[in-house]
């Protein structure tokens, strides 16, 4: 690990980091350490990385801004590699919006509305990268990522790339072909926006704004929603009819403003996360024969 971590250095592929608590880089503020965490400057500079990475048969892992992901306290084996401040371009091309995987979701949507295109309103909110939203087909207000993308330049774990559509990455709730099938990482994506009135596609991405604002506790540090939702149940209003609002295990607690967000209390371990998670599971299957599946994407060392 030492030679990979001197190369990276060596070609001056970013920011590279040893031994770095990945708590540090997760909106839960929970995680241990990257063996090496690695925030490529530039496209150019990934790939550079990605060449070192297999040159000496490592592991590695992607990360955005860290939302949705529960880290294990164990940290992650090899190298991390957070898409960042090398990969938040952002262009616009006529009806469409050229975009890095490490820009943030949120200032996306912000600057598009403001000038008055459409289609992007139902993200107001949704933290993380646009990388991880193709990644995670996220989505709110009726409407998710696979409605809006045309394309995506994706990076595959045998580091080759290609440019897919919609249709390729097998879009479905809160699922992509990355995930499991073909895991990958957006570094690129096209979005198709539309003209419209600009007050009002601004007054929506307020009104969307506020519900998230006042019906979730991301003042609190937390990872999103925590499971699918059972459709057509709902897992927060399941958890919630279950009395477990507020329920804690460790500093990890069942949020009191939504049931399905699992907030870190204060000095929360992912072990707590983990077993409130079961605990969870195992009381809504008992009372409501309904098997809960994650949304929050579970990764490291067990």
């Amino acid at each position: 690990m030492e030679q990979l971590v001197k190369e990276l250095k060596d070609k001056e592929v970013g920011k590279v980091l040893t031994k770095e608590p990945l708590a540090n880089h997760t909106t839960m503020k929970i995680g241990g350490p990257a063996d090496v965490l690695v925030e490529p400057k530039s496209l150019e500079m990934l790939q550079e990385t990605m060449k070192i990475i297999h040159h000496h048969d490592v592991k590695w892992t992607a990360i955005g801004r860290g939302s949705n992901l529960l880290v294990s306290d164990l940290g992650i084996e090899g190298v991390v590699i957070k898409l960042g401040a090398g990969m938040d371009h952002m262009e616009l091309k006529e009806n469409e919006v050229h975009v890095g995987g490490g820009y943030s979701l949120i200032k996306l949507v912000t600057i598009i509305s403001k000038k008055g295109l459409s289609n992007l309103e139902f993200a107001a909110g949704i933290p993380g990268t646009v990388g991880g939203a193709v990644y995670m087909n996220a989505g709110a207000h009726g409407s998710d990522m696979s409605k809006v993308l045309k394309k995506a330049h994706i990076l595959f774990e045998d580091g080759q790339m290609e440019w897919l559509t919609a249709e390729e990455l097998k879009f479905s709730y809160r699922t992509s072909l990355l995930q499991k099938e073909r895991p990958g990482i957006c570094l690129e994506a096209v979005l198709n926006v539309g003209e419209g009135n600009r007050e009002e596609i601004v007054a929506l991405l307020q009104k969307n704004k506020d519900y998230r604002r006042d019906t979730q506790p991301f003042n609190y540090p937390c990872a999103g929603s925590i499971f699918r939702n059972p459709l057509p149940n709902y897992a927060g209003q399941l958890i919630e009819k279950a009395g477990l609002k507020g329920y804690k295990i460790g500093g990890a607690k069942v949020s009191d403003m939504h049931a399905n967000f699992i907030v870190n209390d204060g000095g929360a371990k992912a072990q707590d996360v983990l077993d409130l998670i079961e605990y969870i599971k195992k009381t809504i299957l008992e009372e409501d024969n309904v098997q809960l599946e994650t949304e929050v994407e579970i990764i490291g060392r067990k």
